[in-house]
């Protein structure tokens, strides 16, 4: 049964005439029902939405003409899995908890937040952060293709945003853009087109629009580019940084738990040569021990393959030398 909430929103609008107010609430109906597994009536509600909305609103469009536009990810990766300052775990699990008790805040009036931006180096987990938050959430991860949004023809991106948050504004998800300066450019970037300009302008108010049961999670490696009224549009915006020694220490803790027996290396020793590197090296790092190790069964000597790796990403990164050791 539809929450009574909705319910009494659906009253509202009815009889205020609201039609900005009736449509969120049926997209947040849909939401509602495809969570619960209620995909027939789920689709019924859809189609009835499209049908009583005039086209040049809201043109209709079959599920499959946005394939090009989102690739759809089961998420299996939980926050329990990463390794993250603090700061930013208590960010995302009260982000968490918004949206697992809307209902209780909606009786106040109040919406759970939905929009996240993750700022930092490549390689420190902003993708895995955002499947992390998706998988907390049980919900569908959908990331975005720029391949297929962006056209070469003028009002052809801002077409396809268009009919993308259409489809995505009744589902429960997180709708995920990596790279996101690749299209949330400064629009006083008198290097860019005007075209780049307006696209900016419909993503800032596709965002303002969609209803707070879909959590829009954006990455970037370059802050600086963004436009300054992106910022402005998320509730949360986290930095991950490269790993510190503690968190790289902590990475080798959990790898020498993996393969049940000691490293041949203390792990502070360990932490030590590798910091600066960024979360992906380090695991790239671990995925190279591994394979030299089962290559090398059955006389495969732990110590002196992970020397050997040191030696060989020494030379590769400028790590820290043997002799501190």
């Amino acid at each position: 049964m539809a929450r009574a909430d909705l319910l009494l929103k659906l009253v509202v609008a009815g009889k205020s005439g609201d039609s900005k107010l009736f449509q969120q609430t049926v997209e947040a109906l849909i939401a509602e029902e495809r969570s619960k597994q209620h995909h027939v009536l789920a689709d019924r509600l859809a189609e009835s939405l499209r049908s009583a909305t005039p086209p040049k609103q809201s043109p209709s469009f079959i599920n499959d003409s946005i394939r090009n536009f989102v690739h759809e990810i089961i998420p299996n990766r939980h926050l329990d899995d990463l390794i993250i300052s603090d700061a930013v775990l208590e960010a995302c699990r009260e982000l968490i908890e918004e949206q697992h008790r809307s209902e209780l805040l909606r009786s106040y009036n109040l919406e759970p937040r939905n929009r996240v931006l993750l700022t930092g180096p490549p390689g420190n987990g902003k993708t895995s952060l955002a499947e992390a938050i998706a998988t907390s959430l049980m919900v569908p991860m959908y990331t975005i293709r720029y391949e297929g949004i962006i056209g070469s023809y003028l009002g052809e991106t801002a077409s396809r945003l268009n009919k993308m948050f259409e489809y995505i504004r009744s589902r429960k998800c997180v709708l995920f853009f990596d790279e996101f300066d690749a299209i949330g450019k400064e629009r006083g970037d008198e290097h860019e087109t005007g075209e780049i300009k307006r696209v900016v302008s419909s993503l800032l108010l596709q965002f303002d629009e969609l209803p707070s049961h879909v959590v829009v999670i954006v990455a970037t490696n370059h802050p600086e580019l963004l436009d300054r009224a992106v910022w402005r549009r998320f509730q949360l915006r986290l930095l991950l940084s490269k790993p510190e020694r503690q968190q790289i220490e902590e990475w080798f803790k959990r790898f020498q738990k993996r393969f049940e027996q000691p490293l041949g290396h203390s792990l502070k020793t360990l932490s030590e040569r590798l910091t600066g590197l960024s979360f992906a090296e380090v695991e790239e790092f671990g995925l190279d021990i591994q394979r030299r190790y089962i290559l090398s069964m059955p006389a495969s000597d732990l110590k002196s393959i992970i020397r050997d790796r040191l030696k060989q990403w020494e030379a590769k990164y400028k790590l820290k030398s043997e002799e501190s050791e």
